[in-house]
């Protein structure tokens, strides 16, 4: 509270303790009757008679260095304004201030010299930009302002200051009396008219105000007494004290008091005396809170310190007793070291709870016998509770072209998903948090959902954990078992933080969608939801833990082949993220980037042995491995090479090994055979080629010397594997198979050659088999009748013919007959198409009665397949029309739409998948619903490449697509 007493208080250098002008002491408007609050005498502390201006200006000469001591204060009525940045001046306190402007420290120094040493001091008004806190912004303000914007930002209440030392840029100023400002007189300085504010008038002999004004005074009586700082400051000054009435103890209060700059300019702006001293005596008794607060903590701190230091010393003493006594340490103080050492380094990242627990189990511990079955329950939950990472973090990191670079180096294509998750990258950079968000990458198998989320994982540099709840029943799995349980473990989730090290890991859930049902060991999809929710996961319960821990900082990623089956809670709170699978393009970049590298890693084969060719990698996935994902073409691609591995063993086994000349180095023991091949292929007869390099399985550089005629033959032949050269027998073997360091090898015979299986189309079916599909366009010119629809399915897209039959004609025989395996709501589409082909067929034939007797037959191919969906319903209609109008529709036209009652053409799923099905089928025009005009836009360019679309929303205008064209 006396800040503004002490020197220090507004960042000034000392000042003397005794304040003189002319060698005679000041006579204070503040302490003559501060001996009523202390009851000090002034004789008793006559300090040093050293003059104010002797220490501060003792530079310069004694005439600009002193103050008059008879003032005119009444004819200071124009002054130049002075901002206070900090706090108001109270009137009897001094303040050093700091005065940059050279033009108003020229001004201060004039007036002093002309025996006029005073000037206004104005508290600076907080801006609403700035921080009304202490600092250099307000300072950097004041520098700018000038004129009228430094007049409209200052009180217009201040105090009438004595310029009592100027030395540099500090000047020292005591407070007098009150001022307003009328007017401007000048802007640089500024300089205002102002008046002198008097106290309005009051009853000294008034009950209220000396109730109020003892009561003040007992007040800074209890304050003085309970600071020590302030008794020596006001010692220092009891000297100076003069009148002591009720104004001045008022603003004595509020001058020593801590109040802020807002409180202390109340004071300085109230000029009824009684309302005066209720502020102070509101400051001041918050100060006596103030004090108290402070000294509890000074006192809690002190026992705490002394009850720690008191334990350190007890803990020792029973050492050092036990070492006298020679008492062994047993099994229990061993472990509850262990345990300690492990929480101590993160004692303060422990949340409160957890330590409180973890201590009463230490307790525990030290009272059980090591014997009982209780004890290894308690070790291994504390082992549990101190294991796990409290409060350790892995650094995040946003950059998105790094994610981006990860993301295209681990998969192809998928550029809609990058994008999704490089916009989650972008967010959580800008957020500084990834928090807040389910990522579920949903989509057919073999698509790449798992390794997305670990290339997340990758991008973000968190840890990676994955676990599985396919099937998943028991809720225990996910939430612990309880303790009293024999062999109980803590959950999933519990166990992923003790293995990552972290609390921030990304999660994968895989198989959400497989989650088991409901039974008598709980429900997994209600435990998984508090696991999942960031509401709810912040005090995620473990039941083995039995304490709360805060999973919210984990970034959760689940994967699903299906959303259907994952339950609405759970999935209203994920972020659902559909990988539609790949096309053929991206599954021949994939195969050829990353499968067949890795496949011909995996099985021992250099690539200098083995060249698959393009065509045998499209003939591979059109006829082989039509799914969305890759991870049959995968097992194809190793199958393959797992056959040339087999024959590469086989004839490298049953190789002749020639003579080695006492001039081959080996770098083992052991000589390795030598392969010699016999080139009979009819392609190396035509040719001439009798002599190949030697190709060591290695795949390093091999130099091969020979002692004939410096003849080196370095060319490498391509054999291609087909039917035709293994029938005719063409034995190639190969050198130094399975070896993997770099040989050199000096032979005698210049023909030793290593083979290299070329696979190709031809030859592809000797290594997997026959193809599973067969090309799925039937008919070249589509018959009368029929009509290619448009289908999707769990291993992507495919075309489906619905073909139309005349059975019978008869006097009201119409009537139609459904086959190909439909389900029920297949079955009502064809119904519904039947309905509105008649309907249709009537407005625009009415002669036309060949639905009304004529009896049908609708028939979808590949009847061993079940099919259902309403998506088939305009391609139905139109099969039936075209029999009904025999008149076929176009060869390379495909169709899809719902259809209902009234001839209206709804949305449809899977527009990818089929339009990849249809270019597949060499298909050129292709009609959609108008809802999904969107969803085809999305498509990627090379998706959409050489097709005509038409979206439509009524059959209309499929009939006029269909049957509107020339023959």
């Amino acid at each position: 509270m006396l800040k503004l007493l002490t020197p220090t208080a507004y960042g000034s250098h000392h000042v003397t303790s005794a304040i003189r002008f002319r060698s005679t002491p000041v006579n204070s408007l503040l302490f003559k009757p501060l001996t009523l609050l202390t009851g000090w005498n002034r004789t008793s502390y006559e300090l040093g008679r050293r003059s104010f201006s002797s220490e501060l200006d003792s530079d310069t000469k004694p005439s600009a260095t002193t103050v008059s001591t008879k003032p005119h204060l009444d004819d200071c009525l124009t002054v130049i304004a002075l901002p206070l940045p900090h706090k108001p001046l109270i009137p009897g306190f001094y303040m050093p201030i700091y005065v940059k402007d050279p033009k108003v420290l020229a001004a201060l120094q004039e007036s002093r010299r002309q025996q006029a040493p005073y000037a206004g001091a104005f508290l600076f008004k907080d801006d609403a930009s700035t921080d009304s806190s202490y600092g250099s912004e307000t300072d950097n303000i004041l520098e700018k302002l000038k004129g009228k914007e430094l007049l409209n930002r200052i009180h217009e209440v201040g105090t009438l200051a004595q310029i009592s030392s100027i030395q540099g840029e500090q000047v020292i100023l005591i407070g007098h009396r009150r001022l307003r400002i009328t007017e401007m007189v000048s802007e640089d300085p500024l300089t205002v008219k102002v008046d002198h504010l008097k106290d309005k008038p009051y009853d000294k002999d008034d009950d209220v105000i000396k109730a109020t004004y003892f009561q003040v005074m007992s007040t800074l009586r209890d304050v003085l007494k309970t600071t020590s700082l302030w008794r020596d400051q006001v010692r220092t000054y009891t000297q100076h004290i003069g009148e002591f009435n009720y104004p001045k103890l008022a603003d004595f209060g509020a001058g020593i008091s801590g109040a802020n700059k807002h409180q202390n300019q109340g004071v300085l702006e109230e000029l009824d005396v009684h309302k005066r001293l209720e502020l102070t005596l509101e400051l001041v008794k918050k100060e006596i809170e103030i004090n108290k607060i402070q000294e509890s903590i000074a006192k809690a701190v002190e026992e705490k310190f002394s009850g720690d230091r008191r334990r350190i010393i007890l803990k020792e003493q029973i050492n050092a007793i036990k070492k006298e006594l020679g008492v062994e340490t047993d099994n229990k103080s061993a472990l509850s070291e262990k345990f300690r050492g492990r929480i101590d380094l993160i004692k303060d990242k422990i949340p409160e709870h957890v330590l409180k627990v973890i201590e009463e189990e230490l307790k525990k511990l030290q009272l059980l016998e090591t014997s009982s079955s209780e004890y290894d329950v308690t070790y291994n939950y504390l082992d549990w509770l101190t294991v796990l990472p409290w409060g350790n973090f892995s650094d995040e990191n946003f950059d998105v072209l790094r994610a981006e670079k990860i993301l295209d180096e681990d998969h192809y294509g998928l550029s809609d998903v990058k994008e999704r998750i490089l916009e989650f990258i972008a967010v959580g950079r800008l957020r500084g948090t990834s928090q807040g968000k389910i990522i579920c990458l949903s989509g057919p198998p073999g698509v790449g959902k798992t390794s997305i989320g670990r290339s997340i994982a990758r991008a973000l540099d968190r840890k990676f954990f994955r676990f599985s709840v396919g099937g998943l029943s028991d809720v225990a799995e996910i939430k612990g078992h309880r303790r009293t349980y024999i062999g109980a473990m803590p959950g999933k989730m519990v166990q992923c933080l003790k293995n990552v090290g972290t609390e921030n890991p990304l999660v994968l859930i895989d198989e959400i969608d497989k989650l088991g049902v409901r039974c008598h060991d709980g429900d997994p999809a209600s435990a998984m939801l508090e696991l999942l929710d960031p509401e709810q996961n912040a005090n995620f319960l473990d039941h083995y833990l039995n304490v709360t821990i805060d999973l919210s900082k984990v970034l959760f990623v689940c994967t699903a082949n299906v959303t259907d089956t994952i339950p609405s809670p759970l999935l209203d709170r994920m972020e659902v993220i559909t990988l539609s699978g790949y096309i053929t393009d991206e599954k021949m970049h994939i195969a050829r980037d990353y499968l067949v590298n890795t496949a011909r890693r995996d099985c021992g084969i250099k690539p200098e042995q083995v060249d698959v060719s393009d065509a045998a990698l499209l003939s591979l996935i059109e006829n082989y491995c039509r799914e969305a994902g890759v991870r049959n073409l995968q097992k194809q691609i190793e199958k393959v090479f797992r056959k040339i591995a087999l024959k590469l063993v086989r004839e490298g086994a049953s190789a002749q090994v020639p003579a080695i000349s006492d001039d081959v180095t080996t770098d083992t023991e052991d000589t390795k055979s030598v392969a010699k091949t016999d080139l009979e292929s009819p392609e190396t007869s035509v040719e001439g080629s009798a002599v190949l390099t030697d190709e060591l399985a290695t795949g390093d550089s091999t130099e091969s010397k020979t002692e004939q005629s410096g003849e080196v033959d370095g060319t490498v032949e391509k054999f291609m594997i087909d039917e035709s050269n293994l029938s005719e027998g063409s034995t190639v073997l190969t050198d130094e198979l399975a070896t993997g360091d770099s040989t050199e090898s000096t032979t005698e015979q210049s023909g030793e050659v290593a083979e290299k299986f070329m696979i190709d189309e031809s030859n592809l079916s000797d290594y997997i088999g026959k193809p599973v599909f067969q090309a799925e366009k039937i008919y070249e010119q589509t018959p009368v009748g029929v009509v290619m629809g448009l289908a999707w399915t769990s291993m992507g897209g495919s075309t489906l013919y619905i073909e139309t039959s005349f059975v019978e004609e008869g006097e009201g025989k119409g009537g139609l007959h459904i086959t190909g395996q439909l389900g029920d709501v297949m079955k009502e589409s064809a119904e519904i198409a039947h309905t509105v082909a008649r309907r249709i067929m009537l407005e625009k034939e009415p002669e036309n009665k060949f639905f009304a007797n004529s009896k049908l037959h609708l028939h979808v191919p590949a009847g061993a397949t079940p099919k259902d969906g309403p998506s088939a319903g305009c391609t139905m209609i139109t099969s039936l029309l075209s029999l009904a109008s025999k008149k076929p529709v176009r060869k390379d036209l495909a169709m899809t739409g719902e259809v209902t009652l009234t001839g209206r053409i709804l949305a449809i799923g899977g527009v990818k998948e089929k339009t990849i099905a249809a270019k597949r089928s060499q298909v050129k025009v292709i009609i959609f619903p108008e809802a999904n005009r969107r969803d085809f836009d999305e498509l990627a360019e090379n998706v959409k490449e050489g097709l005509e679309v038409h979206f439509v929303n009524e059959y209309e205008q499929i009939f006029e697509l269909a049957f509107g064209y020339d023959h």
